[in-house]
């Protein structure tokens, strides 16, 4: 029961400081974001009306990856060892989120984001700080065996709806978030095989993701010894 309390309390610790790096850095930007000071627009443009500047910063891939994981740190800040089958859902889809907007803003737009002062603070804390610590966190401290194929195709279900979502709305607002699913700049072909890509990246990732589940132990003992609660449910993969 000591040991259990131990790697409860270091489990806890961790899912915290996830939560707190998400939520200092989504809310800081999006202070600025009400405030008029743009982070989100390239220089030159024209700065869109508050609603519009908030329903676009809600809108961005990052953002929702962000909230997803935040949320998911939140419930296991209570309960380390938080299980049922929408959980499962909800926290692989903010793991697969999060890993491929760091992979995405590694590899594609790094390069073109230029940001100083508060606004490059909040951009390493949800592009580089929270895709390391929620994935660490998974590793370290997740009770495994616990996902499935299944699981994997009910959270493409979130990513493919923000996809129909930002191009239906681009199409009405003229505004896309990322320059590679920018149908004015790019056309639908060239768009709709940049998301193709980005879909195949989902999958791969969330392989990995599964793969890892079912290799990976439980060395906090939280699997074997957390006592059994409403909240616990048997820990049996999900295909």
């Amino acid at each position: 029961m000591r040991a259990w309390r131990r790697s409860a309390t270091v489990a806890r610790g961790w899912h915290l400081a996830t939560l707190l790096v998400i939520v200092l850095s989504l809310g800081a930007q999006l202070v600025m974001v009400i405030r008029g000071i743009e982070v989100l627009v390239p220089e030159g443009e024209e700065l869109a009306p508050t609603p519009t500047r908030v329903v676009n910063f809600f809108s961005y891939f990052t953002v929702q990856s962000n909230i997803l994981l935040a949320v998911a740190a939140a419930v296991l800040v209570k309960n380390p060892r938080y299980d049922g089958p929408a959980w499962r859902v909800l926290r692989l889809a903010g793991l697969m989120g999060i890993t491929v907007t760091g992979i995405v803003f590694v590899t594609l737009l790094r390069p073109i984001v230029e940001l100083d002062g508060l606004a490059a603070a909040t951009n390493v804390g949800f592009h580089y700080l929270s895709p390391l610590l929620g994935v660490a966190g998974w590793a370290l401290f997740d009770p495994h065996q616990r996902l499935g194929r299944r699981v994997l195709l009910w959270t493409l279900i979130w990513p493919l709806a923000w996809l129909a979502y930002t191009l239906i709305r681009g199409a009405a607002r003229d505004w896309y978030p990322y320059p590679f699913i920018d149908v004015v700049e790019l056309g639908y072909g060239r768009t709709l095989a940049n998301a193709l890509g980005v879909t195949v990246l989902m999958l791969v990732v969330g392989g990995a993701f599964l793969l890892g589940d079912r290799r990976l132990t439980d060395p906090t003992g939280l699997a074997d010894d957390t006592p059994s609660g409403p909240e616990s449910v048997p820990e049996h993969p999900v295909s």
